[in-house]
C-alpha cells in the first residue's frame, strides 16, 4: 500500500497495477484513489471491465486507442480471473503505449502466473490483508472523526468483537452508530449493544440455523427483520457467505477429531461463539456447504454484473438453501 501511497502523491505511475487480496475495504478504496489520480474527472479516457468473460481482442484494441485530450488512458479490470488461469493477457500488456495505464483488482492470483510475473517486474503489486487490531481501532477513530465523534479504546475492541475485521462491514456500522448516537459527541458500549450486537450477529445466527432446519418462513423473516434495519443486502451475503465458510472448516476439524480450542484456534472465531458452530454445523452435510458456497459465489457475481436486483438475488439465495 505504501508504494501505491507514494505514487498517487508523487503523480509517477507505473504502467501496471494489480491489486488483489482478502480486504473488499481497501481493494475499492486504493482502486478509486488510483484511478482518481490517473484521470481525475475524465471518462473519455476510462474504461471498464468486470467477471470472467472478458473480451482480450477487446481489451487489446482499447489498449492501443491513444487517450484523447489527456496523455493518459486507464482501463480497470476487477474480478476477471485471469491471474489464475492460463491466456494472452500479459502479451497485450507487452504491446500496450505507455500511455496505457492497467489497474487489475483481483481477490484471488497465483503467483505462478505468467501477468503476474510480468506486472512484478514492470508494474507495482499489493495485497490488501485484513488490519491488525491496533490499525482498525485507528481506522474506526478515521471514521468517528469527521463528523466529530470519538470512541475509547476499549469500546472500539467491543465493536471489534461485534463486528470482526471485514473493513466494510466496520465501516457500515459506524454509520449506523453515527445515526444512532445523534447530537452525543461519544459511542458508548450501550450503542453498540443496541445497534450492532443483538441486531446483527443474533440475527445471522438465528436465519443461518433456521435453513439448515429447512424453516424457510423463518429464514425469509429474519433476512427481512435485517433489511428494516437498514442492513445492505450485499453485506448479508457476505455475513452468509464468512458463515458457511466457517461451518464448512469446523466441521471438517470435528471429522478429524480436533479439540474445541483447537477448533477456536484454527479457524480464528471467538472461543464463545465455538459451541454455537459446532452445533450448527450439525445441521449440513459438507456437500450442502459446498454446494452453498459456489450458489452464494455465483449470487455475487450476478448482483455485481448487474444480472439480478441484490435484495432479490439474496431472498432467492435463502430460499434454495431452506428448500426441503
Amino acid at each position: 500500500m505504501k508504494v501505491i501511497k507514494d505514487h498517487i502523491k508523487s503523480k509517477k505511475f507505473k504502467q501496471f497495477y494489480l491489486l488483489y487480496g482478502t480486504e473488499n475495504y481497501l481493494l475499492k478504496l486504493y482502486r478509486d484513489k488510483l484511478k482518481l489520480a490517473v484521470l481525475g474527472n475524465d471518462t473519455m479516457n476510462y474504461s471498464y471491465f468486470e467477471g470472467k468473460d472478458i473480451d482480450l481482442n477487446e481489451i487489446k484494441d482499447i489498449s492501443m486507442t491513444l487517450p484523447f485530450f489527456n496523455d493518459k488512458r486507464l482501463i480497470l479490470l476487477e474480478n476477471s480471473g485471469m491471474f489464475k488461469t492460463s491466456n494472452d493477457l500479459s502479451d497485450i500488456l507487452k504491446t500496450s503505449p505507455g500511455s496505457t495505464i492497467f489497474i487489475f483488482v483481483e481477490a484471488e492470483i497465483d503467483k505462478r502466473n505468467k501477468t503476474y510475473k510480468f506486472i512484478k517486474d514492470n508494474g507495482a503489486i499489493s495485497e490488501m490483508k485484513a488490519l491488525d487490531d491496533k490499525n482498525l481501532k485507528l481506522f474506526i477513530v478515521s471514521l468517528l472523526a469527521p463528523v466529530g465523534k470519538k470512541i475509547t479504546e476499549n469500546t472500539a475492541a467491543y465493536l471489534l468483537e461485534m463486528t470482526g475485521t471485514d473493513m466494510d462491514n466496520i465501516s457500515n456500522e459506524v454509520e449506523k452508530l453515527i445515526s444512532y448516537s445523534l447530537e452525543r459527541d461519544t459511542i458508548t458500549i450501550e450503542d453498540i449493544d443496541t445497534v450492532v450486537t443483538s441486531q446483527i450477529t443474533g440475527k445471522i445466527f438465528q436465519m443461518m440455523d433456521a435453513i439448515g432446519l429447512k424453516q424457510q418462513d423463518k429464514a425469509l423473516a429474519l433476512y427481512y427483520d435485517l433489511l428494516s434495519i437498514r442492513e445492505k443486502p450485499s453485506h448479508i451475503l457476505y455475513l452468509m457467505t464468512r458463515h458457511f465458510n466457517i461451518l464448512l472448516q469446523v466441521k471438517d476439524l470435528l471429522d478429524n477429531g480436533y479439540s474445541n480450542p483447537a477448533i477456536t484456534e484454527k479457524v480464528g472465531i471467538p472461543p464463545f461463539t465455538t459451541g454455537k458452530y459446532i452445533n450448527q454445523s450439525r445441521n449440513y452435510s459438507k456437500r450442502q456447504l459446498f454446494n452453498a458456497l459456489s450458489l452464494a459465489a455465483d449470487t455475487e457475481e450476478q448482483i455485481k454484473t448487474g444480472r439480478i436486483q441484490d435484495k432479490i438475488g439474496v431472498e432467492l439465495l435463502i430460499i434454495s438453501f431452506s428448500s426441503k
